[in-house]
């Protein structure tokens, strides 16, 4: 049965759904609607739901739940992200399993309340100190939105990585019919490392991120790398349409990719042959498809100032040009720009023979 519901509370409730019971958070626009959820229902689903005094403080309780082998997630926007760099370095380098939600506003700095996209490098790129990934999920729709929420917890205990889900100010706050009979079902997977009480019966685990002897610490990172090489290959995502004769192909992702289709169905109405790919999963970034296809030249269409782009260019390894356009700031790019900005590439590109 769908419900409508707003993108912040589809994640909780995927959340609850998915046996998360331990919520660590600190409010702030556009993503409180979902603190506020989750403060309603853990305490009935019997789990716990704590505002904590700071987004430093709700990081690291995320980092001690998890560490005791529970299903555990914390969410903030942009600047509150931000303060919570350090907390997620120490989950990923201590192989925690948790979900943190990103609900993008504009920056750098306080910026606005308006949805953005410019903390895409924060996310792919880590955003705290070390050599660590985060997974990184970019839903599209309220639907997603729940659906990516439930996966990300099986993904990341699977693999022993923090998992990102990356939205924005319009997904949070929207609503949309949401079918919850349609997300992934919570896989069980074994934690012999959880330091959960030993009943005597083994050795004490200790969940840790400090190696004094650099040795130690190169061969725990190294180890830590080749899991993310395995991640890389096993866990791309993306959406793709009309590439097989497509001489543009655009790339956007979570609400852009939305207007990005119907820039798609404009041009195509008009005779000109674009395609679309979607990163679902930013990092791993799906590289496999760019290399996979040949059009005439590739557009990233981002609200933010050119950040994906870089991957695009990385994975088609400059075949064909690459180029960007996008709004910054909380502007909501028009499918009539995008639609503009193709046509003028293409001529640049071809020339008159479009």
């Amino acid at each position: 049965m769908k419900v409508l519901m707003k993108g912040n509370e589809a994640i909780g409730e995927a959340a609850v759904r998915s046996g998360c019971r331990h919520f660590f958070g600190y409010p702030i626009t556009p993503q409180t609607e979902l603190s506020a959820y989750m403060a309603k229902k853990l305490p009935k689903a019997g789990g716990v739901f704590l505002q904590a005094e700071s987004e430093i403080s709700a990081v690291n309780m995320v980092y001690g739940a998890a560490a005791a082998g529970v299903r555990a997630m914390t969410s903030s926007s942009s600047p509150g992200i931000s303060l919570k760099a350090e907390g997620i370095s120490y989950l990923a380098a201590a192989d925690l399993p948790c979900v943190i939600v990103n609900i993008m506003r504009g920056g750098p700095g306080l910026g606005g309340i308006q949805p953005a996209q410019s903390d895409y490098f924060q996310a792919t790129r880590g955003g705290g100190h070390g050599d660590y990934h985060l997974i990184v999920l970019a839903p599209n729709s309220v639907q997603e939105m729940a659906s990516l929420t439930a996966e990300g917890f099986n993904i990341s205990e699977k693999y022993g990585i923090p998992v990102m889900l990356l939205g924005d100010g319009t997904l949070g706050q929207m609503m949309e019919p949401v079918d919850f009979d349609l997300i992934p079902e919570p896989e069980a997977y074994e934690k012999p490392w959880a330091a959960c009480g030993t009943e005597n019966k083994r050795e004490k685990n200790v969940v840790k991120t400090l190696y004094l002897e650099a040795d130690e610490l190169e061969r725990t990172v190294i180890e830590r790398e080749e899991k993310y090489t395995r991640v890389k290959k096993e866990l791309q995502r993306y959406e793709e349409k009309y590439t097989d004769d497509a001489d543009i192909i655009i790339s956007s992702y979570g609400i852009t990719s939305r207007i990005v289709e119907t820039a798609v169905r404009k041009l195509r109405d008009e005779g000109i042959k674009a395609g679309i790919i979607r990163p679902i999963t930013l990092w791993p970034f799906p590289e496999d498809i760019y290399k996979k296809v040949d059009p005439k030249a590739f557009l990233s269409v981002e609200m933010s100032t050119g950040q994906m782009v870089e991957d695009i260019k990385l994975a088609c390894e400059c075949r064909r040009p690459v180029y960007f356009t996008g709004r910054t700031g909380g502007v909501i790019p028009s499918p009539q720009e995008i639609a503009e900005k193709a046509k003028q590439i293409l001529k640049e590109v071809c020339g008159d023979g479009i």
